[in-house]
């Protein structure tokens, strides 16, 4: 996502949530509230003002991010969102086989 300075952490972290339920919201059906399992979003590269950081999301339950992965291609019929992609956290040893394979 791209990045605008905000110096106050604690609002950054906020907004940082905030765009990230928006976002959330946009790939769930009319009837779930996947948004309300947002637990956690993590930075995870340093701060440049203006650049594309990639942010780690953690969800409450694995039942929401199953869901959340089905319906992520609804992402690309929005023109604000299309640059915006969802992908699984990859644990150490799915990391290095992919490694391997490059």
């Amino acid at each position: 996502m791209k990045e605008k300075k905000i110096p106050n952490k604690f609002v950054r972290e906020r907004k940082e949530k905030k765009i990230t339920k928006t976002i959330v919201k946009q790939v769930q059906d009319s009837t779930q509230e996947l948004d309300q399992e947002v637990e956690k979003v993590i930075k995870l590269e340093r701060f440049s003002e203006g650049g594309k950081k990639p942010m780690k999301v953690r969800m409450r339950s694995q039942v929401a991010v199953e869901e959340i992965m089905t319906r992520k291609g609804k992402l690309a019929d929005d023109t604000e969102c299309k640059v915006i992609w969802i992908k699984r956290d990859m644990n150490m040893e799915e990391r290095e086989e992919k490694v391997l394979r490059n």
